[in-house]
C-alpha cells in the first residue's frame, strides 16, 4: 500500500460531501454518539458499491444511461428529501438530548441511503482503486478488498471526528435559535447543492 494511495483517499474522503454534511448535522443536533452512528451508517453505505465494482454491475451502470439516471434521479430526490426533512423543527436537525432507539435507527437509515443513493460512488471504486492494484497481483481481488477496506476506515474515521467535533459546538448553538434556524437553512441548502450536482453529473 502506498503513501499516495494514503494520500489520495485522505483527499477524497475529506472533502466535504454529502455523508460528511450528514454526520456534521447528526453531531449538531443529536450530540457525539449519534455522530459516530451516522459516520458508521455513511461507512456501511459503501459496501453495495464496493460489491457492485467487484461483481462488474458498476460497468453496466456506466453503459446504461437509463439505469444510471434511475439511480442518479432516486439519489437526488433523497437529497432533496434530506433538504426539506432538514428544514422542518422535528426534522434531521431536531435537538435530542438522548436520542431514542427510533431516532438512532433513523440516523442509520438516513446515512445507509444516502451512501447507497450515489452512482458516482460505484464508478468511484472502478475507476479509483484499480490505478492502486498491482498488475501482477497473485490475486488482485484481495488486493483491491484490502484497499477497499482502508478507504472505509479512512471514510469512518474522518466522518467520526468531522461529528465530534460538531457535537462539541453543540452546546454553544442549540440554545440559541436564531444560530440553529441559520443551520438548519445552510444544511437544507447544502443538501440541495449536492442534490443539483448530482443531478448534473455526467457519468
Amino acid at each position: 500500500m502506498s503513501l499516495e494511495f494514503l494520500f489520495t483517499t485522505f483527499i477524497v474522503v475529506a472533502s466535504p460531501g454529502t455523508g460528511a454534511i450528514y454526520t456534521i448535522a447528526t453531531g449538531l443536533a443529536r450530540g457525539s454518539k449519534a455522530s459516530l452512528l451516522a459516520a458508521f451508517a455513511c461507512t456501511l453505505g459503501i459496501i453495495p458499491h464496493l460489491l457492485a465494482a467487484m461483481l462488474g454491475l458498476a460497468a453496466l451502470l456506466h453503459t446504461s444511461a437509463l439505469l444510471y439516471d434511475a439511480v442518479k434521479y432516486a439519489g437526488v430526490a433523497y437529497l432533496l428529501y434530506m433538504a426539506w426533512q432538514t428544514l422542518k423543527a422535528d426534522g434531521a436537525l431536531k435537538v435530542e438530548g438522548t436520542p431514542t432507539a427510533r431516532s438512532a435507527l433513523r440516523v442509520l437509515a438516513d446515512g445507509i441511503a444516502l451512501n447507497i443513493l450515489n452512482p458516482k460512488l460505484t464508478i468511484f471504486f472502478v475507476a479509483f482503486l484499480p490505478q492502486f492494484t498491482s498488475r501482477d497481483a497473485a490475486n488482485p481481488l484481495a488486493e483491491m478488498l484490502g484497499l477497499s477496506g482502508v478507504f472505509m476506515g479512512m471514510t469512518f474515521v474522518v466522518f467520526a471526528l468531522y461529528g465530534l467535533f460538531a457535537a462539541a459546538m453543540r452546546d454553544h448553538v442549540i440554545t440559541r435559535p436564531a444560530i440553529m434556524a441559520w443551520l438548519r437553512r445552510s444544511f437544507a441548502a447544502a443538501f440541495v447543492a449536492l442534490g443539483a450536482k448530482l443531478a448534473v453529473s455526467e457519468r
